[in-house]
């Protein structure tokens, strides 16, 4: 079977967003369809709605983070905070740019490339993206977070 990192990265060529691919690659683990999880991820790409700016493969990563390790009770939050602030230094440790940021990721200025259209996808632009790169590595840490923290039980809904 396929990694995750390998699996998300096989969506972005079928035309998914950055966030959508990783939280694609873990529907399983969500308890939803890869459809529902694109669709909850989907205003995340872009670096959210295509403004550059927090990485859209990383939000797809702490979508997942916080469905499976969140909590609804507002005293708990502070453990899934460390969880995101752990997985942002390993992605930025590996990524080369040192940052979650999309434009910094992506070599841009900011307010450049930016706006609601999305860029048409050829050859040329596959090409030139880290995008497909830097999906792999955050379903990838994803994975490795995964399995070196057993997820919680689910919590009763109340």
């Amino acid at each position: 079977m396929p990694d995750k990192g390998q699996i998300a990265y096989d969506y972005f060529f079928k035309g998914h967003n950055c966030a959508q691919c990783v939280a694609m690659a873990y529907a399983p683990e969500l308890g939803v369809t890869p459809q529902r999880a694109a669709q909850l991820a989907a205003g995340f790409g872009g670096g959210f709605g295509r403004m550059r700016e927090v990485c859209g493969a990383f939000s797809g990563a702490v979508l997942v983070l916080g469905a499976l390790y969140g909590s609804a009770d507002p005293a708990r939050k502070t453990a899934l905070y460390g969880a995101v602030q752990e997985l942002a230094a390993r992605f930025k440790a590996e990524n080369g740019k040192d940052s979650i940021v999309c434009r910094e990721l992506l070599g841009l200025k900011k307010g450049e490339n930016a706006g609601p259209a999305a860029t048409p996808r050829t050859p040329e632009f596959y090409q030139k993206r880290p995008c497909p790169a830097l999906i792999r590595l955050a379903a990838a840490l994803l994975e490795e977070y995964i399995a070196e923290h057993p997820v919680p039980a689910p919590e009763d809904d109340e």
